[in-house]
């Protein structure tokens, strides 16, 4: 039987379109309304130990429902606490809302899209290896490259429709990934040493951490920089005060919200967007995410 998921409204079911764009073939299942991903509970144990399991959460225009299966029923709660945090239903989006709609481009905005949710995570490690691969390239091509990591990847033991691995986890990319990785030799070198540094816990961060500490972790690892950092804390930490002004689609939903071309769009600099920011503390995320949604509607 499903359970309805308690929120904050309103709710904008635009997360199920973010995480379908990024979804992997084989682990997770998204459209419009729902998303699904099988699930390790491993405690930073490795994918081959832990509880195995799939879930799915859907949408019906007023209320969210859970649907899982678990090889251990007792992981239950940290398995809905893992849901939550991805849908960012703890959020309080009216608080968010009057705030950014202070903002005069931004309230016409705000008023279509409310409650406009941060997407979260299942697991930390895995967000961080998705951005370094997603690193300056589009959503799609990250997307595909992620996908081709797919026969690294521990065959779920609890498989259901088409979701039938985890994501590969740190140690298998590390061991495996050069023979399938493709792009920069520094940027595949890059992404092996973390996955190392991840499978051998010299590395570990999770939402216990601050921004600061984020930082000090991951700045001086090679391929990493403030973007990274940035993107790691919306996801990882739910930080909504974080804003990319670095960040090509950021830039192009600026300047397509005010009526630029994407000509003039491109000619937009990182201080201009830094300065148009500074104003919407502490929920910033949450107009990167608005702008990134103009950006994807072009």
């Amino acid at each position: 039987m499903a359970l309805e998921l308690a929120f904050i409204p309103p709710f904008d079911p635009g997360i199920f379109s973010f995480l379908a764009a990024r979804a992997v073939t084989g682990v997770e299942e998204a459209d419009a309304t729902s998303y699904a991903r099988t699930i390790a509970l491993t405690g930073g144990r490795g994918p081959m130990f832990g509880t195995h399991g799939w879930f799915r959460v859907s949408w019906d225009g007023t209320a969210l429902w859970l649907d899982f299966e678990l090889e251990d029923p007792s992981s239950t709660t940290d398995l809905l606490l893992a849901v939550r945090h991805l849908f960012n239903l703890d959020h309080d989006p009216v608080a968010a809302d009057a705030a950014l709609s202070a903002d005069p481009l931004l309230a016409p905005r705000v008023a279509a899209v409310p409650g406009i949710r941060l997407p979260g995570c299942v697991d930390s490690a895995e967000i961080l290896i998705r951005a370094m691969v997603g690193q300056q390239i589009t959503v799609a091509a990250a997307r595909t490259a992620l996908n081709q990591l797919m026969p690294l990847a521990t065959p779920s033991r609890l498989p259901h429709g088409t979701m039938t691995h985890v994501f590969a986890a740190p140690g298998e990319i590390a061991a495996g990934g050069r023979a399938i990785l493709r792009g920069p030799q520094r940027r595949i070198d890059s992404i092996l040493t973390v996955s190392a540094l991840l499978a051998n816990g010299t590395l570990a961060f999770g939402e216990q951490d601050t921004l600061d500490s984020l930082h000090e972790k991951l700045l001086p690892l090679p391929g990493i920089g403030p973007w990274t950092v940035g993107y790691v804390a919306m996801r990882v930490l739910g930080n909504s005060n974080i804003f990319l002004p670095t960040d090509a689609a950021v830039r192009n939903g600026y300047g397509l919200l005010r009526g630029d071309s994407p000509a003039e769009a491109r000619t937009i600099k990182a201080a201009e967007l830094a300065r148009m920011a500074a104003p919407l503390q502490p929920w910033q995320s949450y107009l990167t995410l608005h702008l990134w949604r103009v950006a994807g509607e072009k």
